[in-house]
C-alpha cells in the first residue's frame, strides 16, 4: 500500500448544479497495491490508519484526478498547428492526406506510439479516441494501447462519400470490420467506439450499418462529428433533409454511449433530441477556435440537460492538453457575455475530468474518492517557472487551480498514474 501526500483537488459534486470543489490541504489517499483507493482524507490521519505505508511525499504541488478526453483524432497529431482555414479546407488539405498515409501500419504504428506520449504527457489518462480508416492501422494502435496502459475507446473510422478514394468503404465491410475487431478486443481493456466520421462522409446506408453494430453490439460505444462549422450543417441538410442530429437518431445511433464532437450550431430540437438520448457533447474549445468554427453555446446545452466534456480534437485543436483546452473554454464564455456560462476553476477541473469520466462511462475514475482507481496528475511546476512563483501567491486552493489552468503546461506535471501505476507511455520517471 501507498499514502500520496500533497493537497488534493478534485469535483465528485458537480459545481454546475451546485457542487463546490472539494479540497484536502495535506491530504492523504491510501491506494492498495490493486490501485483502489481505501482511505482519504487529512494525512496525518491516513499515516495514523496505515502506518506501514510507504508515503509519496508529493507536497508542495497539487494532485488531481487524471484528465479525461473525449475527442482526439489519432492521425492527426503531426499536422497540428495549420491555421488559418475553415473545416472543410482544413480537411482538405491536411486532415485528410495525412489521414491517407495511415494506410501503411508501421506509419500508423509510430503515430499511434507517438499520440499516445502526448496524451499522457499532457495528464489525460482516459480518451475517446477518433481512430483511422484502415483495419491495419487500427490493429496496430490496439497493440500500442495494451502496452499503453491509458484507458482508451477507440473504433475504424468509416466514410463511403465525399472523401478521398482511399478513404472509403462499404456499408457491408465497415458492418464486418467493426464487428471483428469489436470481438478481438473483447475482455481486454481496449473498448470499441462505432465511428462514421460524419453524417456529410456517410450514406443512409453506411449509417444503417453503423447502427446495425450499435444494435448486435451494446456494449460499444458511438462517436462522430455533429455542427461543427456552418457550410457543412447545410451539406449535411441538403443531403440528408433533415437536422444533423437527426441523422444519428435515425439509425439508432443516439444514447448514453454516443459521444458527438463540437456541436457548436444546434437547434433547440436538437438540444432536446441530445438530452433525451442521454447523448453527450464533446466541447473542442482550440478547434473551434483555430478553424473559426463559432463559440460553442454551453449555456444552451446545460439547460437543455445536455451533457457536456471537453475534447482536445487534435489535429485542429492546438494540442493535446486539457489545461489550455479548459482555459480556452473559459474564453469562450467569457466572449459570449450574457449569453455566456460563467465557469470557474471548479467548473474547468469538472469538465476535463469527472464529466468526461460520465461521457465516457468510466465511473470507476474522474476524482479521487474512496472506492474508485488511482488516476491521477501531479501539477509540481519547476521552481523557475512563472506557474510556481504564481502557485506561491495564491490566495487559496481554488485560486491555485485557476492558475494552474492559466499557466500549466505539460512541463508542469510532474506525474501520472494510471490505476495506481505509472503508464509505460510515461516518459519521466516519477516518485
Amino acid at each position: 500500500m501507498r499514502i500520496f501526500r500533497a493537497t488534493v483537488l478534485d469535483t465528485p459534486d458537480d459545481p454546475f448544479t451546485g457542487g463546490a470543489l472539494r479540497v484536502d490541504h495535506d491530504g492523504g489517499i491510501a491506494v492498495e497495491h490493486d490501485g483502489i483507493v481505501c482511505a482519504r482524507g487529512g494525512f496525518a490521519d491516513v499515516v495514523r490508519d496505515y502506518p506501514d505505508a510507504e508515503v509519496v511525499d508529493l507536497r508542495p504541488g497539487l494532485l488531481l484526478p487524471g484528465f479525461v478526453d473525449t475527442h482526439v483524432h489519432l492521425p492527426q497529431v503531426r499536422v497540428i498547428g495549420a491555421l488559418g482555414m475553415p473545416l472543410l479546407d482544413w480537411l482538405d488539405k491536411c486532415a485528410l492526406p495525412e489521414e491517407a498515409r495511415m494506410a501503411d501500419p508501421a506509419y500508423a504504428r509510430a503515430v499511434g506510439a507517438e499520440i499516445l506520449r502526448g496524451l499522457v504527457a499532457a495528464g489525460t489518462t482516459s480518451a475517446l479516441v477518433f481512430g483511422a480508416h484502415f483495419r491495419p492501422a487500427m490493429e496496430a494502435f490496439a497493440d500500442a494501447v495494451h502496452e499503453s496502459g491509458l484507458r482508451i475507446t477507440t473504433g475504424l473510422v468509416v466514410a463511403d462519400r465525399v472523401l478521398p478514394e482511399s478513404l472509403l468503404t462499404t456499408p457491408q465491410r465497415a458492418y464486418d470490420d467493426a464487428v471483428a475487431l469489436a470481438d478481438a478486443w473483447a475482455d481486454t481493456g481496449l473498448r470499441y467506439a462505432v465511428t462514421p466520421r460524419f453524417s456529410l462522409s456517410s450514406s443512409s446506408e453506411l449509417l444503417d450499418a453503423c447502427g446495425a453494430v450499435a444494435y448486435a453490439r451494446p456494449d460499444v460505444f458511438v462517436t462522430s462529428h455533429v455542427n461543427e462549422n456552418p457550410v457543412e450543417v447545410e451539406r449535411v441538410r441538403e443531403l440528408h433533409g433533415t437536422d444533423y442530429v437527426s441523422t444519428y437518431e435515425k439509425y439508432g445511433l443516439l444514447g448514453g454511449s454516443t459521444v458527438l464532437a463540437h456541436n457548436v450550431h444546434p437547434s433547440d430540437d436538437e438540444l432536446r433530441l441530445l438530452a433525451a438520448r442521454r447523448t453527450s457533447v464533446a466541447h473542442c474549445p482550440t478547434s473551434n477556435s483555430a478553424l473559426g468554427s463559432g463559440l460553442f453555446p454551453l449555456r444552451r446545452h446545460r439547460l437543455a440537460g445536455v451533457r457536456v466534456a471537453l475534447g482536445s480534437d487534435v489535429g485542429a485543436g492546438t494540442g493535446l492538453s486539457l489545461l489550455k483546452e479548459g482555459l480556452q473554454a473559459y474564453f469562450m464564455q467569457q466572449l459570449l457575455g450574457n449569453q455566456g456560462e460563467p465557469l470557474t476553476a471548479a467548473h474547468l477541473l469538472h469538465l476535463a475530468t469527472a464529466a468526461g469520466a460520465d461521457a465516457l462511462g468510466l465511473h470507476q475514475v474522474g476524482d479521487l474518492s474512496v472506492g474508485k482507481e488511482f488516476d491521477a496528475v501531479w501539477v509540481s511546476p519547476r521552481s523557475d517557472g512563472v506557474l510556481a512563483g504564481a502557485l506561491e501567491h495564491a490566495k487559496d486552493a481554488e485560486d491555485a487551480l485557476a492558475k494552474v489552468f492559466a499557466l500549466g503546461t505539460d512541463a508542469d506535471l510532474g506525474g501520472v498514474w494510471i490505476g495506481g501505476q505509472v503508464p509505460l507511455a510515461r516518459h519521466t520517471l516519477v516518485p
